[in-house]
């Protein structure tokens, strides 16, 4: 008789896992704790345009803070983990839309302010298909909009203004940055050299070339900051570096191109950045800058715009009020950006996360030996 039958049997000894078994549960531990941290902490990134230069060039590799500003939780659950809009190396859809979730926002340390560097989803369709003929256009959910980094230069409720290329918020000149450039024109006495080029620090995308148009002058058109323009009038063989005047014609890109709005990217405004609670009496005028808003993304349905009146589900109104907060954001690099000048607002609900630090740098025109640039590495973004 088992006098010990109160007691547990001894387990059987575990057989040991498999190798195979040991690397799935590795790599399905990996994925979802990159998960995890790319939605909740940090999400890496890079630079593929110079539309910020010269504050963050093409090539810099960044890590974007989700916590500043809150994560934020996710519109699209179906979705295969780190991937965006595609399948990696394919042309594959990443993700299916059969179900939308509403956005909210989790608590974060701060809110978005006027100077910071932004990464947001950017609202527009013709921006998120880019390079695209008009019949392959593609409607993305927000959270897998094409990611954009810019410069917030104006926050909810203000009034922006460009003065000859002067921004003004508020009535009052926004401080440039020190990153900030624009095109000038450069006169020399014979052609620059690529190495005196490179001596300057600009790559091929910062000039273009025109013809030699007397036999002692060669014209450049340069994107230079103050400090470069300072550093190419010094330089023996340049005759003149001057700014051309601010554009004064009207462009037909320019967001609310209409007839009552005769604005480019060198004098626009003015304009109110909407502002959640913020009232608008609805005419031509204001549904020519926020009819798109209204009717693309504060969260209404059914909505028409037609001989200047605004009906919402059937109803003709007559006063606005929004229903979330707007940004205003602008490159760096100003007269080669498409930014808000060119497309508009930028949504509460589409904000990213804040530049943070850059971790990586590399240089496409670099040689094997110049091809890092290691003075960039863990640089904060300012």
């Amino acid at each position: 008789m088992n006098w010990k039958f109160w007691q547990k049997k001894k387990e059987e000894e575990k057989k040991p896992k498999s190798a195979l078994r040991e690397w799935w549960d590795a790599i399905l531990f990996a994925v979802v704790a990159a998960t995890l941290i790319r939605w909740l902490i940090m999400e890496a990134y890079t630079i593929p345009t110079p539309s910020m230069e010269n504050s963050l060039l093409v090539g810099d590799f960044l890590f974007v803070s989700k916590f500043h500003y809150g994560t934020r939780t996710p519109r699209t659950p179906l979705q295969i983990p780190l991937t965006h809009q595609k399948i990696w190396f394919t042309e594959i859809p990443s993700y299916l839309d059969w179900v939308q979730l509403p956005t909210y926002r989790l608590p974060g340390i701060s809110h978005v302010k006027r100077e910071d560097v932004v990464v947001f989803n950017v609202p527009g369709l013709a921006e998120n298909n880019y390079m695209l003929p008009r019949n392959e256009w593609k409607s993305y959910p927000v959270d897998l909009k094409t990611n954009y980094i810019k410069r917030c230069v104006g926050i909810p409720g203000d009034v922006l203004e460009i003065k000859n290329r002067q921004l003004l918020v508020n009535g009052n000149p926004l401080t440039p940055h020190a990153g900030i450039q624009f095109k000038y024109h450069v006169v020399s006495k014979d052609q620059i050299s690529p190495r005196n080029m490179e001596k300057l620090g600009l790559d091929p995308e910062d000039y273009t070339e025109y013809q030699r148009t007397s036999p002692d002058k060669v014209e450049y058109d340069m994107l230079l900051t103050e400090d470069k323009v300072k550093e190419v009038k010094a330089l023996p063989y340049i005759i003149s570096a001057e700014l051309p005047a601010a554009e004064q014609s009207a462009d037909m890109r320019i967001f609310a191109n209409s007839d009552k709005f005769h604005w480019n990217g060198d004098n626009y405004g003015p304009i109110t950045i909407p502002k959640e609670g913020m009232t608008i009496a609805i005419n031509d005028s204001t549904l020519a800058l926020y009819g798109m808003v209204i009717r693309d993304y504060d969260f209404n349905k059914d909505v028409t715009i037609e001989k200047g009146k605004l009906t919402i589900e059937g109803k003709e109104v007559t006063q606005y009020t929004f229903k979330q907060n707007y940004y205003f954001m602008m490159g760096d690099n100003r007269d080669n950006s498409l930014d808000s000048r060119y497309w508009g607002f930028v949504p509460e609900d589409h904000i990213v996360g804040k530049g943070f630090f850059i971790w990586l740098s590399l240089d496409k025109y670099g040689d094997f030996l110049h091809k890092i640039r290691w003075s960039r590495f863990f640089n904060l973004i300012r």
